[in-house]
């Protein structure tokens, strides 16, 4: 993986840059912690402009969002409000809860999105309850943009800055990452082992 990510930098430049997180968005297995420090790497050695690597990573990375987004989109409020009805214990939600996710993300999507895309773990994923709470495209893309433009400024620099050990980035940030998903999925188990107990509770009291 290293030597395709390198090969391509270098063959590519700036629009390699666009197309390696364009693809680390839609196949998230392709690090970015390793693309962008990289890239930044090659930029202190006077192989390619920073202020270019910066915009190529945050113009790739918003728009591997963007399919998410539509995913979403495709998915759609009603949709999903069906299958909670008929598998609400997987999806951990019932259709009443989906409504008031949805009310939450009208309120708060923005931000949701905006620190949900500087975030190992979340960062991809995010794009998709946007799309399925009908956020409209124009504050997804300026959220999306801007939070973009944050993780790949951090990761970026941080790569001008280290030089050669640019890969010290990765090493920090995959034990984060792999830590949210490790926190995530214990909680999607825990929602799905107590899923509709407490309305059962709240059915016998009554």
């Amino acid at each position: 993986m290293f030597d395709i990510i390198t090969s391509i930098l270098s063959a590519l430049g700036g629009f390699g840059v666009f197309l390696l997180m364009l693809a680390e968005n839609v196949f998230p297995p392709i690090p970015s912690e390793v693309i962008l420090p990289l890239a930044g790497y090659t930029a202190a050695q006077g192989r390619g402009s920073l202020l270019v690597i910066v915009v190529a990573g945050t113009l790739g990375s918003a728009a591997g969002a963007v399919l998410w987004y539509y995913v979403g989109r495709w998915i759609g409020i009603d949709r999903l409000k069906r299958f909670a009805s008929r598998h609400g214990r997987w999806l951990t939600l019932t259709p009443g809860e989906v409504d008031h996710v949805d009310r939450w993300f009208d309120r708060y999507g923005h931000w949701a999105v905006l620190f949900g895309r500087t975030v190992p773990g979340v960062r991809t994923l995010i794009s998709v309850p946007a799309g399925v709470s009908g956020m409209p495209l124009g504050p997804f893309l300026l959220s999306t943009l801007a939070g973009s433009a944050i993780w790949t400024v951090i990761l970026v620099l941080a790569g001008f800055e280290l030089g050669e050990r640019y890969n010290q980035v990765a090493n920090v940030i995959e034990p984060v990452s792999n830590g949210v998903l490790a926190l995530a999925v214990i909680w999607y188990l825990w929602r799905v082992a107590t899923f509709g107990r407490s309305r059962r509770r709240s059915d016998r009291h009554h």
